[in-house]
């Protein structure tokens, strides 16, 4: 039987590091959907919310919007 969570039960690998990127640059899950929107991707704070605790699954077309506007590679959005 697959198992599609990580070993301590998340849904993605790359909400912690989501959050490490947005609190580094210093705005709140407001203010990244709202930036995320500006380079095409409709997602919103709460989706944004739920990501960064490992709550919801991230699909491939968010991965690329979030490298966009951090301005890094997928190697360190999806490092553990």
């Amino acid at each position: 039987m697959f198992i599609n969570k990580t070993p301590d039960g998340l849904n993605n690998i790359c909400g912690k590091n989501i959050s490490f990127y947005r609190n580094l640059m210093k705005i709140s899950q407001r203010e990244l959907a709202e930036k995320l929107q500006l380079v095409g991707l409709d997602i919103d704070k709460n989706a944004i919310q739920r990501i960064e605790c490992g709550k919801r699954f991230v699909t491939d077309i968010e991965i690329i919007g979030f490298t966009k506007v951090f301005n890094v590679s997928f190697e360190d959005l999806l490092k553990e």
